[in-house]
This record gives C-alpha cells, structure tokens and sequence, in this order.
C-alpha cells in the first residue's frame, strides 16, 4: 500500500509538472481550471452521483467544497509558476500541520508547527528561486488547504465522500468558467484553437486530481488514517524528486533540510496510537 500511496503522490507532481510546461502559453489559473473541469468530468462519469439524493444543503455544502479545492488549486498553481515545485509543497503542507495543531494542542503537534515553520523559513530564504509572490500564492494555498480538510470533514461526516467531490468540481468549474476562461481570452485567445491545450488539460486533470484521489481512497480504506498521515511525509520528497527530473529543478542541500524539517513536522502529527494498527 506505500507503494500506491507513493504512485498517486507521483500521479499527481507528474500532473503539477505537466501544468508547467502549459504555463509558457496558458495563464496559471487557467491550467488550474483546466485541471478542475477535466477532473470533474473523470469523477462524474464514475461515481455517477446523480443517483444519490440530493437536498439544496448538501449541494452547497459540495460546491463550497469544490470552490475551495479548485481556489487552492489556483493558488498552487500561481506558486509553482513561480518557485520550485518541491518549495511550493513544502510550504503549502503549513495549512494541514497547523489544522492538527489547533485540533488537539499536544505538545507534539505544537512542536510540529514549530518544525514546518522553521522549515519554511529555511526553504524561502535559501532558494534562489523563492520569488516574494510565489511564497505568498503558496501561504493562500497552504490556508484553502485548511479549509480544503476542515469542509472535507463535513463532507465525510455525511457519508457522500468522493460524490460530494465529483459534484463540487462540476460545480465550482461551471462557476469560476465565466471568469477563469473569460481573463484567458482576454489575453491569449488562441490557446483555446490549438489541440494540445485540452490534450494536456486534461492529462493534467486526470494525473493530478482523478489518480491520486482514486488510489487515496483505496489506501485509506487499507490503512486506515493515522497511518494515512504518516505517508503524507512522503509527499515533500516526492514533489521534490519529481521537480529534479521532470522540471530540472535541483534543491540545494539547506533547501533539502527544510524540507526534512516539514516531513519531521507530519510525522509528528501522525497519532502514535493509531500507527500500531
């Protein structure tokens, strides 16, 4: 099951890695909607959650979801438009280290925001590539990630869990299309015309959000969530490796530490209790 944990981490950097390439024609956020409506269109056509019923709340409660997920989307992919993608996840994993933190007030879990800060820190002020507006973008990615994991929990507690994804991505793409599409239009129109802009739209939609959101699933069932929590260490690296081999981007020794500081961090947060399972 690490493995498959480890190939949907893969999955999804790969997917990130992808948006980049698209970044030299098509506006950050565009690619970030992009990813949105193709995943929406992967998650509908197989969880078919139409067969569900449906009040007005539970609908409101999904787009929200999917509006916060496809925002933190956006702002991830304005950061790594700008920062090495293994920084860009560093700092992003700030939101759910700080979630637990708050959520239970161990000593560990203080110790652990203490950890992801210092390793932030360590990552912005040694990369040579950490851009002002890029750490920022990554900061509002890291805060809709705590709100991403705050209604998701909503979301899981009604019991509806990928169909509450599969309708908030339909949603919230639908939504933000008017504006989203419309700004790209109003600066490079032609993207729309040319093939490859969808192709890779959707590759970007399938490897970053239908993938990993599918092989989650099945390691949560398998492992359960604390150990869940402890793969999530694995992240960081992943997007680090992905990052050298797919973007060139090669991280210093002291941006390397930062990120050990950040993976130290989720350990930390991973219940002791849980992880005997």
């Amino acid at each position: 099951m690490p493995l498959l944990f480890v190939a949907g981490g893969v999955s999804l950097y790969l997917g990130a890695a992808l948006g980049v390439h698209l970044f030299d024609t098509v506006e950050p956020a565009t690619v970030a909607w992009l990813r949105a409506a193709a995943a929406a269109v992967a998650l509908l056509g197989w969880r078919r959650p139409w067969r569900a019923g449906w009040t007005r709340r539970t609908v409101l409660v999904a787009g929200g979801f999917g509006v916060v997920t496809v925002g933190m989307n956006i702002a991830f992919y304005e950061a790594i438009a700008r920062i090495p993608l293994g920084t860009a996840v560093a700092i992003e994993f700030l939101g759910p280290i700080t979630v637990a933190a708050l959520g239970s007030r161990r000593p560990r879990d203080v110790l652990a925001v203490v950890l992801v800060v210092a390793g932030v820190l360590l990552l912005v002020g040694v990369s040579t590539d950490a851009r002002p507006l890029g750490v920022g973008f990554a900061l509002v990615a890291a805060a809709l990630w705590a709100g991403y994991i705050l209604l998701g929990k909503r979301v899981a507690d009604a019991g509806s869990g990928l169909d509450a994804l599969a309708v908030g991505m339909a949603v919230a793409a639908a939504g933000l299309a008017p504006i989203l599409v419309t700004s790209q239009l109003l600066l490079r129109p032609a993207v729309f015309a040319d093939p490859s802009t969808w192709l890779l739209g959707v590759g970007v939609g399938v490897l970053s959000s239908a993938v990993p959101y599918g092989l989650d699933q099945l390691v949560l069932r398998t492992v359960g969530r604390a150990r869940f929590a402890l793969l999530l260490a694995l992240l960081p690296a992943t997007a680090a490796v992905v990052g050298a081999i797919a973007l060139a981007q090669r991280p210093t020794l002291a941006e390397l530490g930062g990120m050990v500081l950040v993976m130290a961090a989720l350990l930390l947060t991973a219940r002791p209790r849980d992880a005997a399972r």
